[in-house]
């Protein structure tokens, strides 16, 4: 069984920070593939931040220079660190990782992040 776990949310003040991490397990995933999204009560899904085999890496403006992906292969874990949250990064972030053979796009279920002013 597929599964991709994000953990690490949680409530921060205002310019905080918080690591997200993103665990896959039951299938080998890509690792120039995967991404990072997030969803605000009352708004759609939008992307923070990927990585894909076309053009690297790439973050959403609203969170260049605050928001860094990074990996660790051994522990099949990528992390999204947050740093000088704002109030409107309030939201339940997702990631989502590929099948390295299938193409197929793996969600987690996701994990709230809350920043308080």
């Amino acid at each position: 069984q597929v599964q991709v776990v994000e953990s690490g949310g949680g409530l921060v003040q205002a310019g905080g920070s918080l690591r997200l991490s993103c665990v896959g397990s039951g299938t080998i995933f890509s690792r120039n593939e995967m991404g990072w999204y997030r969803q605000a009560p009352g708004k759609q899904r939008e992307l923070v931040a990927d990585i894909n085999s076309r053009d690297g890496t790439n973050y959403a403006d609203f969170v260049k220079g605050r928001f860094t992906i990074s990996s660790d292969n051994a522990k099949n874990t990528w992390y999204l660190q947050m740093n000088s949250l704002k109030p409107e990064d309030t939201a339940v972030y997702y990631c989502r990782r590929q099948g390295r053979f299938n193409g197929v796009d793996y969600w987690g279920q996701g994990t709230q992040v809350t920043v308080s002013s």
